[in-house]
């Protein structure tokens, strides 16, 4: 069985960027943000998010996730209700997913799955280890509003500090260097996953 990792960090860290590093270091990964958004075209899920929050987040019949966020993040009731709609499905993606590298011939590296909120979901017992992707604040804020990252405050609020996170993290690697800089630093960690 392959190490199973956990990747995660706040808001503009860099996580995606080292999920893309960590696959093209051999490791098979999962990004619960893409599956949620995959989520978002289930008929099922759709339906059910217009049942709640309106026909105005899904014009034209598909889901705005940003007029979602806007909704959801202003009111704990609604990101609650949310978070129960989607993250018992994540869930059940993330196994079947897992399933499915665990058979791979030949094996990768390792399974990461990148989760945002791993620690405030409590799911870090899932994993065998974790990452904790970190930057410096200044860094962190012009990478989320160069994507127009809409409720930034709201959402970062609702997360654990990058400090938090670390100190939670199996592995922490910081973020604020090169891209080259980062691949030898998760290189390394998968190094001694694997022993």
């Amino acid at each position: 069985m392959v190490a199973f990792i956990g990747l995660t960090g706040g808001i503009g860290a860099g996580k995606s960027t080292a999920l893309g590093v960590l696959e093209s270091l051999g490791a098979a990964v999962l990004s619960t943000d893409r599956v949620v958004h995959d989520l978002y075209d289930v008929p099922e899920v759709r339906d059910e998010v217009v049942a709640r929050f309106g026909a105005s987040v899904a014009p034209g019949g598909a889901i705005d996730r940003s007029a979602v966020a806007r909704i959801a993040f202003a009111n704990p009731g609604d990101r609650a209700w949310l978070e129960s709609l989607l993250w018992p499905r994540v869930g059940e993606e993330m196994a079947r997913w897992k399933e499915q590298v665990d058979a791979a011939t030949p094996p990768p590296r390792a399974a990461v799955v990148e989760v945002p909120l791993l620690f405030e979901a409590g799911l870090q017992d899932a994993f065998d280890a974790t990452i904790a992707v970190v930057a410096d604040e200044q860094r962190r804020r012009d990478r989320a509003e160069s994507r127009a990252h809409e409720s930034l405050a709201e959402r970062s609020a609702r997360q654990l500090s990058q400090d938090e996170k670390a100190t939670r993290a199996t592995h922490v690697v910081a973020n604020d260097g090169t891209i080259a800089e980062l691949e030898a630093k998760l290189s390394a960690i998968l190094d001694m996953l694997e022993r």
